[in-house]
This record gives C-alpha cells, structure tokens and sequence, in this order.
C-alpha cells in the first residue's frame, strides 16, 4: 500500500523530496515536543539522546539552549527512524542533521512547509471557517501546549503552578508568550 506521503510530486512525477519516514518522524516530533519548526530542522544526531530520552535545542529563537525531555513513546519512534534514516536517502548525508531530505541534505523550512501544503491538498485537510490561515505545522506547537494543559487538568494537577513551567519547556522567556499557544478547544473548556 502506498500512503500519501510515498506519492509522487503531482508536477514531475519524480520521488518526494522529503522521505515518508521522514516526514512522519518530523510531525510526530513537532506534536510530541512542541518544538519550532526550526528547532527541529536544526537538531543533530548529537542533539538526539535516545539514550536519557533528552533532545538539545541549540541557540533557539531567544539565543537560548535548552534540554527538551520527551516521552517512551517519542523516543521509540525517533530511534526507529535513526535505524533507518541512512537506508531512505540516495546519498551520504553532507551534515550531521537528524531529519535528511532524500538526497542527504538537511530540509529547508520553505521545503518542510511547501511538502505539508502539498500532503495536506492531497489528503483533503483545509478549514472552511473563513480562517486567514490553512492547517501548518507550526500549528502542531499550539496543539501540544493545550494537549499538554488538558492533560495536566484530567490528572488533576496544578496547572496554573506548571504554566511556567510549560513556558520554559516551550522556550519562551515569559508566561505571556507561551498563553498565545493556549486556544480554547472544546476539550479545555470543557475541564
């Protein structure tokens, strides 16, 4: 079976720039972590610690770096790609980036963003609510920080004593810039 991500480019005809695999393992990456999109174009294979589930975020939009803890399950899928990221790419890679473009380069944003309008057309996902912007992945970030807030209230935690902590997670230098991520969703209204 050939999924959406392994069609090729509706243009040329030729393979995807972005392997499946790989693509797959970036927005699970972006969902798992609420990392920047270009936080994580930018992780290295040093920056990958699957072995204390750590990610190191260098020089990130504030000039700031930062350990990013993540999940069992993240780290699961993200060590199943590092097994096989060399096997779907045609060349050696020309740096030691963690996310490669079929031809052993690391992917640009412009690429990372133009093949999710191009998945994203293919596969049928648009809004119809009139909003300026279409799905993008920067918005995998503003899902993680309510996901991350709904969870906290089902466990019945403090959330209002882990908002800062969430801002630090996120990389931001203060609580109001992380409460831009914070929409209200069904689900957060609802606990």
């Amino acid at each position: 079976a050939t999924s959406a991500l392994d069609l090729p480019h509706p243009k040329n005809g030729q393979p995807a720039t972005i392997p499946a695999l790989t693509f797959r393992t970036l927005m699970l990456l972006l969902y798992g972590t609420g990392l920047r999109l270009g936080e994580a174009l930018a992780l290295t294979l040093d920056d990958v610690d699957l072995h204390t589930n750590m990610l190191l975020v260098r020089n990130t939009k504030f000039f700031k770096t930062r350990l990013v803890p993540i999940g069992p399950r993240l780290s699961s899928a993200l060590d199943r790609y590092a097994d096989k990221r060399l096997a779907v790419i045609r060349r050696p890679p020309t740096r030691n980036a963690f996310l490669l473009r079929r031809d052993g380069i690391p992917i640009s944003l412009y690429t990372a963003e133009r093949y999710f309008r191009i998945l994203r057309s293919r596969i049928g996902i648009r809004r119809s609510d009139g909003a300026y912007f279409q799905p993008r992945l920067h918005d995998l970030r503003h899902s993680f920080a309510v996901h991350r807030l709904v969870a906290w209230y089902r466990q019945g935690a403090d959330v209002q004593l882990l908002l800062p902590k969430l801002s630090t997670y996120l990389g931001h230098v203060s609580l109001a810039e992380t409460q831009h991520y914070l929409t209200m969703t069904p689900d957060l209204l609802r606990e």
